[in-house]
C-alpha cells in the first residue's frame, strides 16, 4: 500500500478530530497487546530457564525416584538401599552413581526455629550439584572430613528470608540438636525450596541422623550416547534388587531429557492456553476497530463524495481508511508494549525478591517489534472491509447523503 503525504496528513487530521472514538479504539487494542506481551515475556523467560539446564551439566544424568509417593525425603515409607545403589552402579552404561539422603529437620539460630530440607552431598561425585547447576556463591564447597560443616542455599544470605538476620561464613547453626559451622553458600537458583536447602556430607547424614533409613533418590552419570539402553539396564537391575516384577515397579528411572520434555509439554499447554485468551482479546479489539471504521465511513459519506468529486481515486480512498485503522493499531501497540514492559519489570522484581527468580520475563527486540507489528497489522486488517466500502461509494449518492 502506497499512500501520499497529503493523504497521511488528511488521515491524521481526521483521527485527531475524533479524539474520543480514536482513544477508545486504541484502548481496546492496547489491552490485548499488553496481555500478549506479559504472557509471552514470562513464558519466554520460563523457556530460557529450562534452556539454562539443558545447556549445563545435566544432560548426561539420570534420576531414580520413588513412584506414586510424595516429594523425595518426605515419605518415610519408601527409600533406596545401598543394594539398590550398587545395582545402579553396576548397570552397563552407568559411569558413576550417587545416593541422596533428604530429610526435613529443625534448624535453630539465635532461638529462632525453622523446618527445612537437608540434603546430602558426595564430594567425590558431585552429581546432585551438577544436576541442579549448583555453584558456590560465597565461601567453599564441602570437603571430605567436614563432619560438622554445612553449605547453605542462597536464601540464608538474605535478611528475613529464613532467619531475621542473614547468616555468614563461620556462623553456627543447630540441626536437630547438633551444632554445625557454615562454610559456604550456593548461588541463587530462583526457587524458594532449593534456595532454602541445607547440605551435609553423605557420611555425616548417616551418623547425625540415624533415622534416615535409605536414600530418597539416586542420581547417575551415564553415557549419553546410549541413554535409552542404559535406562533399560538400570530398570532391570533395580527390579532384581528390589524383587519386583516388570510392570510393577515402585520406582521410575528418567533421563534429564525426559524431565525437561515433561516440563516443556506442560509449559507449552499453559502458555498456549493463556496466549489463546490474549488472542481472543485482540480479536474482540479488531472487531471493535472494524465497527469504529464502519461508523466513520457512514459519518463521512458526503466527505468521501467530495473527495471523489475533486479527483480522488478509489485506491486513495481505500488507502486513507486502511492507514487510519493501521495507525490506531500502531499507537495501541507502542502503548501496549510500554505498559507490558513496565508491568513485567515490576512483577519480575517482586518475584525475584520473593525468591522466585526463575520466573523472570524475557525481553528482546523481536518481542517488542513483533507486538507493535502485530497490533499494526491487526488494526490495518480491521479497516480493510470498511475501506473497501468507502472506496466503492457512489459519488452522486454520497453528495446527496445527509
Amino acid at each position: 500500500m502506497v499512500i501520499s503525504e497529503e493523504s497521511v496528513k488528511y488521515s491524521l487530521k481526521n483521527i485527531a478530530h475524533r479524539k474520543t472514538r480514536s482513544a477508545l479504539t486504541i484502548f481496546s487494542i492496547f489491552i490485548g497487546i499488553t496481555t500478549i506481551f506479559i504472557f509471552i515475556s514470562f513464558g519466554w523467560g520460563l523457556y530460557d530457564y529450562v534452556d539454562s539446564f539443558t545447556s549445563g551439566t545435566s544432560a548426561d544424568k539420570i534420576t531414580v525416584s520413588p513412584k506414586g509417593v510424595g516429594a523425595p525425603g518426605l515419605d518415610d515409607t519408601f527409600s533406596f538401599s545401598e543394594r539398590d545403589l550398587k545395582a545402579v552402579e553396576r548397570s552397563a552404561g552407568v559411569i558413576e552413581a550417587e545416593g541422596v539422603y533428604m530429610k526435613v529437620v529443625e534448624v535453630v539460630k539465635n532461638d529462632v526455629k525453622k523446618y527445612v530440607m537437608v540434603g546430602s552431598l558426595n564430594p567425590k561425585t558431585n552429581l546432585i550439584k551438577e544436576l541442579s547447576n549448583m555453584e558456590i556463591f560465597k565461601g567453599r564447597e564441602l570437603q571430605s572430613g567436614d563432619t560438622k560443616k554445612v553449605v547453605l542455599g542462597y536464601n540464608y544470605l538474605v535478611d528475613d528470608k529464613i532467619f531475621p538476620n542473614k547468616l555468614d561464613i563461620n556462623n553456627k547453626i543447630t540441626l536437630n540438636g547438633e551444632d554445625f559451622r557454615v562454610v559456604g553458600f550456593y548461588k541463587e537458583l530462583g526457587n524458594p525450596q532449593d534456595d532454602s536447602n541445607i547440605y551435609l556430607l553423605t557420611d555425616t547424614m548417616k551418623v547425625i541422623f540415624p533415622n534416615v533409613t535409605g536414600y530418597a533418590m539416586i542420581i547417575g552419570r551415564v553415557d549419553i550416547n546410549s541413554m535409552n539402553l542404559t535406562i533399560a539396564n538400570v530398570e532391570r537391575n533395580l527390579r532384581i534388587s528390589r524383587n519386583v516384577d516388570k510392570g510393577k515397579e515402585d520406582f521410575y528411572v528418567a533421563s534429564f531429557e525426559d524431565l525437561i520434555q515433561s516440563y516443556m509439554s506442560a509449559l507449552n499447554i499453559v502458555i498456549g492456553f493463556v496466549i489463546l485468551i490474549a488472542l481472543i482479546s485482540v480479536l474482540v479489539s479488531a472487531i471493535n476497530t472494524a465497527n469504529t471504521m464502519i461508523t466513520s465511513v457512514l459519518e463521512r459519506t458526503k466527505e468521501i463524495g467530495v473527495l471523489k468529486a475533486i479527483g480522488a481515486k478509489n485506491s486513495e480512498i481505500f488507502n486513507i481508511f486502511v492507514f487510519e485503522s493501521g495507525f490506531l493499531g500502531a499507537v495501541a501497540g507502542v502503548l501496549g508494549v510500554l505498559a507490558g514492559f513496565i508491568m513485567t519489570f515490576i512483577a519480575g522484581t517482586v518475584l525475584d525478591n520473593l525468591g522466585w527468580g526463575f520466573l523472570s520475563p524475557h525481553y528482546s527486540t523481536s518481542l517488542f517489534l513483533g507486538c507493535v507489528l502485530f497490533a499494526t497489522v491487526t488494526g490495518a486488517l480491521s479497516g480493510v472491509i470498511p475501506a473497501v466500502n468507502a472506496s466503492k461509494t457512489n459519488i452522486v449518492d454520497a453528495l446527496r447523503y445527509e
